[in-house]
C-alpha cells in the first residue's frame, strides 16, 4: 500500500529546500528508490514537501539511512532539526 508523507518546515525557504534536496536525493534529479511521487512549494508560514513511497517501509528505510541521517548533521543553507510531520496510509492513488 502506498504510503505519503508531509512535511512542514515552519519558516522555510526555497533555497533551504533545494540545498536539502540536493543532499537527500539521487543527483541526476531522479526519486529515491520506493519513492513513486515528490513535491514541494512555500505556504504560509513555511514550505511543505510532500512525497509518496511505495510502501510504509520504503518511507522507514529511506527516513531512516537518508533523511535522519541528514537532519543530525549541519548543513549550511538547508533545513535544520526535523520538520513537523504527517503521514498518510494512502487510500487511492492516481499518477
Amino acid at each position: 500500500m502506498a504510503y505519503a508523507i508531509m512535511h512542514f518546515w515552519p519558516g522555510g525557504t526555497a533555497e533551504q529546500y533545494d540545498i536539502s534536496l540536493r543532499a537527500v536525493h539521487p543527483s541526476d534529479g531522479s526519486l529515491p528508490p520506493g519513492q513513486i511521487f515528490h513535491c514541494a512549494g512555500p505556504v504560509e508560514g513555511g514550505y511543505h514537501i510532500y512525497a509518496v513511497h511505495e510502501s510504509k517501509e520504503s518511507w522507514e528505510n529511506f527516513r531512516d539511512t537518508v533523511v535522519l541521517p541528514y537532519a543530525a548533521e549541519n548543513h549550511e543553507g538547508g533545513f535544520q532539526g526535523v520538520p513537523v510531520e504527517t503521514d498518510i496510509e494512502v487510500h487511492h492513488l492516481a499518477l
